[in-house]
């Protein structure tokens, strides 16, 4: 329990941590009380599962956007702006529910500008926890988050489900508007103890664009993102479709509460024992995990009275929070520093925002052939997907190499920027014939590292004339974009360039480039040249032909 609380001695941490879990108790009041206000207004389960899906939707259409946005700017007052949505969205539902104006359209609509403060909060929060405490810590930070989560599940459906029955949606809207008034102080308070970071010199189209080359140039990450969206699809179901099936097994408001509060409480527990279940099973943590919650979700469908569906939720909740707390600490671990926010907002995106996808699914499921066969179809699914886990190939979290960069490398910088585009790199080498085959595999890697760095094209070309002789050329979309990528090489990638020079037999390889030039206004480029000759040096990037000079 010492490593599990430990994230808490750091200052920022702890107070972001008490403030989001308040705020938490009012998301879950809001989220009974939208559900239940939508299942009176409608009667329908697809409303209901629309419903459930707006606050997470928005992440499928803005989540890359403020995953980069939060490596552009400081993530602090992205949070601020994000808090600000979310809790006058709220605000906006609490009155116009009180007022007696509020339609299921209407409602629906205020979910979704909820939603979007969700998809702008969610990534760049995500984003903000490696700055709070160091890396070692961070899968420790993250149980604690679901921790807080999980306390609030365990207690704020059963609070929304009396505030409802007692007094109604609107007072649930207005407690959910006012615990952002939390987060929002919490922020206000730690807001000068971050480092300030470099900003990301891509425009914002640019940037979104590198996050997803990131992700397709990254095996493991890719892999993580599609084993979560699928567990996204077929776990969805319990939660989306719960409200009906409570009253089809004879519950009220009242035991829908109990129930999600159960699944809380199961969560809360997964979260005190998470560390020993993984140093136990390890690799085939997330085999076990998804597996057991698709089995308790067939039977949570089985179920016929209150008792059973809640012990159901309670291990629901459990094999849930130990899923998601594991993939979600693999992901954060994965990440380098420069790309965090738009790596996360894919996490989000891959899991957050595909969810809607499968409560639609479950709400048209559940309407055609009723909730219970509903949640054992896409439960069953749950229990396949997590047979095929190990061809996924995802690491476990002792097994994943965190980018290390070099503490002493400089990191040269200028103001001047040079505009247009883009820059083509040519890297010459002559090598042995014998050497090709091997040469090759290394280029391979080489060509993931470029790729996931920002470069947008790269090709490795062969002299015809002289076989021996090969260049890979590599192009990025300004001057100022690749000074940042040599900033984005760590050290493992500076290895695979070092073996990659390793071949050439004729003194080292022969590096160029080329940019376009504005001919109207061309560019003093001599400072500029000098800092890119000193980031060749000290990067492990093949060197220059003026090296000499910069010495």
């Amino acid at each position: 329990m010492t490593s599990a609380v430990a994230p808490l001695r750091y200052g920022s941490f702890r107070t972001l941590w008490v403030a989001s879990m308040l705020s938490a108790f009012g998301t879950f009041i809001q989220s009974l009380s939208s559900a239940q206000l939508m299942l009176d207004l409608t009667g329908s389960n697809t409303w209901v599962g629309m419903m459930v899906a707006s606050t997470s939707l928005p992440l499928l259409f803005f989540g890359l956007a403020a995953g980069a946005l939060a490596d552009m700017f400081d993530r602090a007052k992205l949070m601020l702006l994000a808090q600000g949505i979310m809790g006058g969205s709220a605000l906006a539902m609490a009155i116009l529910t009180w007022t007696d104006v509020i339609t299921p359209p209407l409602l629906l609509g205020l979910g979704f500008v909820l939603g979007t403060g969700v998809a702008l909060n969610l990534p760049t929060w995500q984003a903000l926890l490696p700055d709070m405490v160091p890396r070692g810590l961070i899968a420790s930070a993250v149980a604690l988050q679901s921790a807080a989560f999980n306390v609030a599940r365990a207690v704020g459906p059963a609070l929304g489900g009396l505030i409802y029955a007692v007094f109604g949606a609107a007072v649930g809207f207005g407690v959910n508007a006012l615990t952002y008034g939390f987060v929002i102080a919490g922020l206000l308070m730690v807001m000068g103890t971050f480092e300030r970071r470099e900003r990301d010199p891509a425009p914002l189209g640019t940037a979104i664009l590198l996050g997803i080359r990131y992700a397709r140039f990254t095996r493991a990450f890719r892999n993580l993102l599609l084993l979560v969206s699928l567990f996204a699809v077929t776990s969805s179901v319990v939660q989306s479709v719960l409200p009906g099936h409570n009253l089809a097994i004879g519950g009220t408001p009242g035991t829908l509460g109990i129930l999600l509060g159960a699944m809380g409480a199961g969560a809360l527990v997964a979260t005190a024992v998470r560390q020993r279940f993984i140093d136990r099973f390890q690799t085939w943590a997330p085999v076990l995990t998804i597996c057991s919650f698709g089995l308790v979700g067939i039977g949570l469908g089985l179920s016929t009275n209150i008792a059973t569906a809640g012990v159901f939720m309670f291990f629901s909740g459990a094999f849930w929070v130990l899923t998601l707390t594991n993939l979600n600490a693999t992901a954060q671990l994965m990440a380098p520093e420069w790309i965090r926010g738009r790596a996360m907002s894919l996490y989000s995106f891959s899991f957050v925002g595909i969810m809607p996808i499968g409560s639609i699914i479950s709400g048209i499921l559940a309407d055609a052939v009723g909730t219970g066969t509903a949640i054992i179809i896409l439960c069953s699914g749950s229990v396949v997907l997590g047979v095929l886990v190990p061809l996924f190939r995802v690491p476990s979290l002792d097994e994943i190499e965190s980018p290390e960069f070099t503490a002493d490398r400089p990191t040269p910088s200028h103001e001047e920027t040079v505009e247009g585009g883009p820059v083509l790199i040519l890297n010459t080498w002559k090598i042995d014939d014998e050497d090709f085959d091997e040469f090759t595999a290394v280029m391979n890697l080489v060509r993931l590292v470029r790729l996931r760095t920002g470069a947008y094209r790269w090709r490795l070309l062969r002299n015809v004339s002289e076989p021996t002789r090969l260049t890979e050329l590599f192009a990025t979309g300004s001057w100022e974009e690749h000074l940042a990528q040599h900033r984005r090489i760590d050290d493992a990638s500076a290895d695979i360039i070092a073996r990659a020079r390793s071949f050439d037999r004729a003194g080292g390889p022969v590096t160029r480039h080329l940019i376009s030039v504005d001919v109207e206004d061309p560019p003093d480029f001599a400072e500029l040249v000098i800092t890119h000759e000193v980031m060749h040096q000290t990067d492990g990037s093949i060197p220059t032909m003026a090296d000499e000079e910069v010495d």
